[in-house]
Parts: C-alpha cells; sequence; structure tokens
C-alpha cells in the first residue's frame, strides 16, 4: 500500500493513525504494568524504606494539597546533573507508591521540594509560612499565617479515619490501631504543624539510607 494512496483517503489515513496510536500505547505502557519496582514501595540493601504517610502527615498534605502548593513546586527531580546538584538524588519511583496522587507537577516558581525534608528546621518552615520574605527575602510566595491558628482535626481532620481507611484499600499498610487512633494523633495540632510535618518528611526516605 502505497503513502500517496493513503493519504489521499481520509478514512483509511484515520485507520492507520489510530493503529499506530494503539500499538504505540501497547509497546510504551503495558511493560509499566510488570515493572515492579513503580509499584513497591523502594527498598535499599532489602530494607524498605519508604513507609504510608501517618495520620498527621497525611492531613498536611491535604493541607498542602488544598492551599495548592503543588501551582508551584513539583516534587519531581530529574536524572540532571543541574538538578541534582541543587536538590539532591534524583526522584525514585518507588517513593511514590502511597501517594495518591501523586505531587509531581511542571511547574517551578518555588524550588523542588521532593528533597526539602531535614534540610531547614521547624523553625524556620514556621517563619517562611508565615512571612516568607523574612528568611528568603527575594520571595514572591504568599503568606499563609492563617494555618496557625486553625485547629487541623476541624478542618483537614475531620475525615482523618476515613481518609486513612481508604488509603489501606489502595495498598497503604495501615494497621487498625494506626487508623483508630488517626484523630487523637491530631489533638492540639495546628493546620501549620501538620503541613511542616508533611513539608519534613519529604525525600527523607532515600535519603536517610544512603
Amino acid at each position: 500500500m502505497s503513502q500517496e494512496k493513503i493519504e489521499k483517503n481520509v478514512g483509511l489515513l484515520i485507520v492507520c493513525i489510530l493503529l499506530a496510536v494503539i500499538w504505540g500505547g501497547i509497546v510504551e505502557i503495558l511493560p509499566l504494568f510488570f515493572q515492579t519496582s513503580t509499584t513497591t514501595p523502594l527498598e535499599v540493601n532489602g530494607v524498605t524504606v519508604v513507609k504510608p504517610y501517618d495520620a498527621v502527615r497525611l492531613a498536611g498534605r491535604d493541607v498542602y494539597i488544598r492551599e495548592g502548593c503543588y501551582n508551584c513546586h513539583s516534587q519531581m527531580i530529574r536524572p540532571f546533573r543541574a538538578e541534582t546538584e541543587r536538590y539532591g538524588h534524583y526522584s525514585v519511583a518507588g517513593e511514590f507508591v502511597y501517594d495518591h496522587p501523586f505531587q509531581w507537577g511542571s511547574k517551578r516558581t518555588g524550588p523542588d521540594l521532593h528533597r526539602v525534608g531535614g534540610r531547614y528546621s521547624d523553625e524556620w518552615h514556621r517563619l517562611h509560612l508565615r512571612n516568607p520574605r523574612s528568611v528568603v527575602a527575594e520571595s514572591n510566595m504568599p503568606s499563609y499565617f492563617w494555618l496557625q491558628k486553625t485547629a487541623a482535626r476541624d478542618t483537614v481532620g475531620k475525615d482523618i479515619v476515613k481518609k486513612m481507611q481508604t488509603m489501606a484499600i489502595l495498598g497503604a499498610p495501615y494497621s487498625n490501631d494506626e487508623i483508630n487512633d488517626a484523630a487523637l494523633a491530631l489533638e492540639g495540632k495546628t493546620e501549620e504543624d501538620v503541613l511542616i510535618a508533611y513539608l519534613q518528611g519529604l525525600g527523607t526516605a532515600l535519603s536517610n539510607f544512603q
């Protein structure tokens, strides 16, 4: 069948394009379902280093998503020298198995946050959230001062038990005690507290075992 014949026959051209797309999808996507490194928690020297979010960090993650932090910060360090020298070890698929949905992002108005855990103190994060320019003079990040005044249990913590039960259905190995004690874990914590806990855990699973 000549190329000219295909190009002059619209119906035939559409069929050929669909066949090409379907075949490309099968070749590119199907093997991923059998690649365990993308669907199992990251292991280092035979030790599983990635754990599901505890109740506090899971609530903090909800604050992160609600406030749209992903609009300016990615959580995906690409394997390029310029990125690894600035942010740390490149991101590995096994680090994201408990992220539903993942927060990779593509927009970097602010720096990538995947290895931000442990890089700064809790106090630094508090100052940064309340008045970003107090610690980074050139920052254009808005202030999130109200987070320190809002009890986490009254907002993101209202359905924390159901959220953990749902995460368990999706594969997070929570124990019954962890789920039942979820609401208690948020007692006395503000939205600022849980968000900082979430940030302080980002990227530490691999970093701690390097």
